[in-house]
C-alpha cells in the first residue's frame, strides 16, 4: 500500500472527479506549484496508485441497454476448472466487471448487453457451453440508483 499524505489524497480525488485537469489547474486546486503537483502525479502512476485514465461511457448511448449481475457456480473447484473458467471469462466482452465470492456462488459477474436476446446468446452460447458451469442466477438492472466510479478517499484521510 502506498503512503499518501492529504495533498495525494485530494489530487486522486480531483482525478477521480475530473480524469482531463490540466496539471496546472490540478496544481492550483491542491495548493501545489505546477512542477510539485506533475512530480506527485508522476510518483502515484509509477507506483500503480493510479492505473490508468478512461473515459465514461453511458451504456444506452451506444446500444447498451440491459445490464445484469450473474451469480456463477463452478461445476467444480480444482485449480485447473478455475483456470479453464477465468481464461473463458477474458474472452467475453460483455462481462465488464467479475468478482470471485465467498457464499452459495462463486463468482458475480456485472453484464452488459443491448437486449434480452443478446443476454440470452450469451448465457447459452457462451456462459454454458463448455465453461464448467453448474448453475447461474440473473438479476436485471431496473434503475441505476447510484453509480459512481470513484473511491471513498474522504475516509483516509488522517
Amino acid at each position: 500500500m502506498a503512503d499518501l499524505d492529504r495533498t495525494d489524497l485530494r489530487m486522486l480525488a480531483v482525478l477521480q472527479a475530473e480524469g482531463r485537469v490540466t496539471n496546472a489547474e490540478l496544481a492550483e486546486r491542491v495548493n501545489l506549484s505546477p512542477s510539485a503537483c506533475l512530480r506527485r502525479l508522476q510518483r502515484l502512476e509509477s507506483e500503480g496508485v493510479i492505473s490508468g485514465y478512461a473515459a465514461q461511457i453511458d451504456p444506452e448511448s451506444v446500444g447498451l441497454g440491459l445490464q445484469a449481475f450473474v451469480r456463477v457456480q463452478l461445476a467444480r473447484h480444482e485449480s485447473t476448472a478455475i483456470d479453464r473458467f477465468v481464461e473463458r471469462l477474458a474472452g467475453w466482452d460483455e462481462v465488464v466487471a467479475c468478482h470471485a465470492l465467498t457464499g452459495d456462488m462463486d463468482y458475480l459477474m456485472h453484464v452488459y448487453v443491448a437486449d434480452l436476446a443478446h443476454f440470452s446468446r450469451f448465457l447459452l452460447d457462451q456462459l454454458l457451453n463448455d465453461a464448467g458451469v453448474a448453475d447461474v442466477n440473473s438479476s436485471f438492472v431496473l434503475r441505476t440508483v447510484k453509480r459512481s466510479p470513484s473511491l471513498p478517499l474522504g475516509q483516509l484521510e488522517r
